[in-house]
């Protein structure tokens, strides 16, 4: 039985569909965000300064670095959260990398308090973003573009100056933080 173009492309559409369907039925969404969660990640919080002065803030452990030419790095924000739109809108932010000593910091930074900046210590970097002080790591960026990516947008933005030192990371992985033996942190 020979089977044509318009047969055999009929077969494959169907397959393909029934395949999805499949995919989506095996893909629970609460086991895919432990699987996710099996890799290990430093944890951030992202800030910015709004065009009337308001500070925001977010955790952040979608960090990650992206080219040295231009220096690049990039950070991802769900598009349904509070703030979006203004992070969207900011010129400047900045990446400050968690020292386990600032593991405070993290739930912080990721609740719905209204003042996530309380008690803070801060100082002002460019475009008046604020800095958290005695972080691992912190970048300061302007926005270099967006990208929309399913639910989430990733921020790139280009690192306009950053310090560093060698304070132990926060480590964030399977749900807990952890903390790295010392001689794994210089």
């Amino acid at each position: 039985m020979a089977i044509n173009k318009h047969t055999a492309h009929s077969v494959l559409l169907r397959h393909r569909q029934n395949m999805e369907t499949a995919m989506e039925q095996i893909f629970d969404p609460r086991l895919l965000r432990q699987a996710f969660g099996r890799y290990a990640t430093g944890v951030t919080v992202v800030t910015a300064r709004l065009s009337d002065g308001k500070q925001i803030g977010v955790t952040a452990n979608s960090f990650t670095s992206v080219s040295m030419s231009p220096p690049l790095i990039s950070w991802n924000y769900r598009r349904d959260a509070s703030g979006y739109e203004a992070f969207l809108g900011a010129r400047h932010f900045a990446v400050h990398v968690l020292g386990h000593h600032q593991r405070h910091l993290s739930p912080q930074f990721a609740s719905a308090v209204a003042d996530r900046f309380k008690d803070v210590e801060l100082d002002e970097g460019l475009g008046g973003v604020p800095l958290i002080r005695d972080c691992g790591a912190t970048f300061e960026c302007r926005q270099w573009s967006t990208v929309e990516a399913g639910d989430h947008v990733i921020i790139l933005g280009e690192v306009l100056r950053f310090t560093h030192n060698d304070t132990a990371p926060l480590v964030f992985h399977a749900g807990s933080y952890l903390q790295l033996p010392a001689a794994q942190c210089t």
